[in-house]
């Protein structure tokens, strides 16, 4: 017998006789196991299956398949933070290594979104969105996790309540002003819309909780909890802000020049987004959200959203 192959055997039965496990067992269930195949092994059948639309309308498909994309980068975004989370200490390398991951998952999004503003029919668009009503990509909840594991909860406060709660370390209290709760109110009345009532109704207690466990892991505190000399490393402070602007300032632009694109007539702009404010909440210079403020100078940040 090789003598790779007899090592291999060694470490083998080493490693289940350490977990009370008898390795010929294992060995006769290899015997009887099938090939793994591609499409087995990306659930390819299960995969094209989640397309469903609502309507006849070609490109609606076009519409779901670009969301559904989003959402995995989103998990795969989601993923590389909370394995910074889960660190008890947390070094420069690796804070670098998932930052370049990090931004790579966002530019590929935002490098992509031409799929949706100029990949579609804008008067098939039109047709099939109305049959969507309330539904909202406002309604993502993986992109609020996302914003909370970056930041602490203040950063996050709309602008106008951000003297308010300044110093405030009440995570409930925090919640309850972030800034994306005005993008989802009734232009006319100011009362929460449907989208946000669904949405809240939804994942309100688990976000709540999920902003509790980020309070004192999130991005921004392992960062400053780094070692000065660590954090004056200017790859490491390009590559936060490079997530800054690719959360903040790319991805909110690439969604307004969509929705300018497909909604810029009233009153459909209106009645397509359930509601939504877009006009207010989209631009990033309404917004005025940096996760990292301490690394932008007072120029840069009078002109967030301007620049990208």
């Amino acid at each position: 017998m090789n003598q790779d192959i007899q090592e291999r055997l060694q470490l083998l039965e080493e490693k289940y006789a350490a977990m009370g496990q008898d390795m010929k067992s294992y060995l006769d269930g290899l015997l009887y196991a099938d090939y793994l195949t591609y499409w087995d092994y990306i659930h390819l059948d299960t995969l094209l299956s989640l397309q469903n639309p609502r309507t006849p309308i070609p490109d609606e498909r076009i519409f779901i398949t670009y969301h559904q994309i989003t959402e995995l980068y989103f998990r795969l975004t989601l993923d590389a933070l909370e394995q910074l989370a889960c660190q008890r200490e947390v070094s420069a390398e690796l804070l670098k290594r998932q930052l370049v991951r990090i931004n790579r998952y966002f530019t590929q999004l935002i490098n992509s979104f031409d799929i949706m503003v100029d990949g579609m029919d804008r008067d098939e668009f039109l047709r099939f969105r109305m049959s969507l009503l309330p539904a909202s990509g406002f309604q993502s909840v993986q992109y609020r996790m996302i914003e909370m594991a970056a930041t602490d909860l203040g950063q996050l406060v709309h602008v106008s309540k951000r003297e308010l709660t300044e110093g405030v370390n009440d995570v409930e209290l925090l919640y309850s002003v972030l800034y994306w709760k005005s993008g989802a109110t009734e232009l006319a009345s100011g009362k929460k819309t449907l989208t946000l009532r669904q949405f809240e109704d939804k994942y309100g207690q688990d976000l709540l909780r999920f902003a509790k466990k980020y309070h004192s892991c999130n991005l921004r505190r392992i960062y400053c909890r780094l070692p000065e000399d660590a954090r004056r490393d200017t790859e490491l402070a390009g590559l936060m802000k490079e997530f800054d602007l690719n959360a903040n300032v790319r991805w909110a632009l690439s969604h307004y020049r969509s929705a300018v694109r497909y909604l810029d007539a009233k009153p459909k702009e209106i009645e397509a987004t359930g509601g939504t404010n877009w006009q207010k909440y989209l631009p990033p210079r309404f917004q005025c959200v940096q996760f990292y403020p301490e690394l932008w100078s007072k120029e840069e940040t009078e002109n967030w959203g301007k620049f990208h």
